[in-house]
């Protein structure tokens, strides 16, 4: 059974819930602030709007200044293959995110970053090289 079609709003909600600011929701303010910026006039209700499913026909102008915002293809707004992909690497990202913050917060993180910070410039650098390693070997046995 497939999926049902998300809505333009549900995929909106989206985005603001996974993209976030150091953890924390944009605003409709703040983005509408971001995009304006940019030149496309936008304001903070039309996304409010947007979000509850009040209006559902925004202009391709708009859509796009919200992809460019999240960062995300124009298409995912369209194409629920592609916001499959998009919403897959977002969980991804969360996942990764997540298992920084266990790291940081059991102070393996912090721990490496104060040895780190007593170490010469030569010596940072082998550590870096190290981790670099490291990091190409998971990422290896992630795509096997």
């Amino acid at each position: 059974m497939s999926e049902p079609t998300r809505t333009l709003a549900d995929k909106i909600n989206k985005l603001f819930q996974a993209i976030t600011d150091d953890g924390r929701e944009h605003s409709n303010e703040h983005v509408a602030q971001a995009i304006s910026k940019t030149g496309i006039t936008i304001s903070q209700s039309y996304i409010w709007q947007l979000r509850k499913g009040k209006k559902d026909n925004p202009t391709m102008r708009h859509l796009q200044a919200l992809a460019n915002f999240f960062g995300v293809p124009v298409a995912y707004f369209f194409d629920d293959t592609v916001a499959g992909e998009v919403d897959g690497k977002l969980a991804q990202m969360a996942a990764e995110q997540a298992s920084v913050n266990e790291a940081f917060e059991n102070g393996d993180i912090k721990l490496m970053a104060m040895r780190a910070g007593e170490l010469s410039d030569k010596g940072r650098k082998q550590v870096m090289d190290l981790l670099d390693v490291v990091y190409r070997l998971e990422q290896a046995e992630h795509r096997d």
